[in-house]
């Protein structure tokens, strides 16, 4: 496989994760929590990466360097997924209260302050609204996250 079509592909799933989260949102009504927004942005990023590299075709250093820079996007993502699963994962005497929202504590904190607040989580973060095979849809943000920051690792670090 070429450097280019990994590119394609690590954004073609972003985007499709993307999608999917939009359908879970908008169709289907589930609203995301603070973690689950980051998590989105942390697809974004990748999927950002990837698509400029596919566009841009670089060749040594500039192929290790979008990898890497989408796999450092990847492993903060899945840190944040892994949160958000410890979260749903507490025993519910040890679920925090639900908090304000994302809008409000980015108008109403300076922002260290409020992704201080939204990466402590919530009860709303708590709340286990889907699942697929076993998995909620953090536990497969995180499997999609770990996957696309592997697989940027890859694309950086292999002999091209």
């Amino acid at each position: 496989m070429t450097d280019r079509i990994a590119f394609a592909a690590g954004f073609v799933l972003c985007a499709a994760l993307i999608a999917a989260a939009l359908y879970f949102q908008y169709v289907a009504g589930l609203a995301p929590c603070p973690l689950c927004i980051l998590q989105r942005l942390a697809f974004i990023a990748v999927g950002a990466i990837m698509l400029v590299g596919f566009l841009h075709g670089p060749r040594g250093w500039g192929r290790r360097v979008y990898g890497g820079l989408a796999g450092f996007a990847g492993i903060l993502g899945a840190a944040i997924a892994g949160r958000h699963v410890w979260l749903q994962n507490l025993p519910e005497e040890y679920v925090p209260e639900c908090g304000p929202g994302l809008e409000f504590m980015l108008n109403a904190f300076p922002l260290q302050q409020a992704l201080g607040l939204i990466l402590r989580g919530s009860g709303e973060c708590a709340e286990v609204q889907w699942t697929l095979l076993g998995l909620t849809m953090p536990g497969w943000s995180l499997v999609w996250l770990v996957a696309l920051a592997v697989g940027s690792f890859y694309i950086a670090l292999r002999r091209g």
